[in-house]
């Protein structure tokens, strides 16, 4: 079943190309980690698919109404900054908003859900305390936990890992996993290539104006691509520990 699909998508912003022409789909239990450079477009082409900024082209989500779009895809954007003093819990249940009425209070199946993203982000011993009092870190994960509350189809997420210390950040990348297994689906934007590599089912290579690559980290994190887009080489391959990718030099 396809999540989302991207039809002949392009952008402009102020009159300038972001990028045209990309087309790709979703379908359930995938992580699909979307890389480039910066400038390459991965957070507008996020936002358009949801319907957040013009574009010219087709998305499926762009086209249904705000709930139906909130039951059926998590935003987490790239800000993470919380502005309002309230618990830890307060700012991860907000992510059950799409099911209730405005006067509506979260009943068992909302607390649970919001207990078990709680315990996936490592924010048990927190969960009382003000967001506004955390780290930056910290606040990713709260944001990141209000998403997983949601409990929707598909998870869009714009550099969720950014921030986080190394053991968070593998352990966000392994929750993102699990929610393949499970037959959900995210779309993350990522600048660490390694991880990429190493948790994502499969990666949208943008640069260039446009979707350069398509397919399994093996196949798009060649030497061919890294040089055309990023303009580097890098080390890459399958080891018995899982695929280890490393950044090596610019070319010049």
């Amino acid at each position: 079943m396809s999540l989302l699909t991207v039809s002949n998508l392009s952008v402009k912003l102020r009159d300038t190309p972001v990028f045209h022409g990309v087309t790709f789909d979703i379908q359930e239990g995938e992580f699909v980690g979307l890389i480039g450079p910066n400038g390459a477009g991965k957070t507008t082409l996020m936002r358009a698919a949801l319907g957040l900024l013009p574009f010219a082209g087709k998305s499926s989500l762009a086209v249904v109404s705000d709930v139906d779009r909130g039951r059926h895809a998590a935003w987490m954007p790239q800000a993470r900054e919380i502005a309002w003093p309230v618990s830890v819990e307060a700012v991860v249940t907000l992510g059950r908003t799409p099911y209730l009425a405005s006067v509506q209070n979260p009943g068992p199946d909302d607390r649970k859900k919001v207990d078990d993203a709680i315990a996936k982000m490592d924010l048990l011993e927190m969960r009382h305390r003000p967001a506004t009092e955390l780290s930056g870190g910290e606040q990713a994960r709260v944001l990141i936990a209000r998403a997983l509350a949601q409990d929707t189809p598909l998870l869009l997420a714009d550099e969720p890992i950014a921030g986080l210390d190394p053991a968070h950040q593998i352990a966000t990348m392994e929750t993102f996993s699990n929610l393949a297994v499970q037959g959900k689906s995210s779309l993350v934007s990522l600048h660490d290539l390694g991880l990429a590599a190493r948790h994502c089912s499969r990666l949208l290579l943008l640069g260039n104006g446009g979707l350069v690559a398509d397919g399994p980290p093996k196949d798009v994190l060649t030497p061919e691509l890294l040089a055309e887009v990023f303009g580097i080489s890098a080390w890459f391959q399958n080891t018995d520990a899982g695929p280890v990718y490393q950044s090596l030099k610019v070319l010049g």
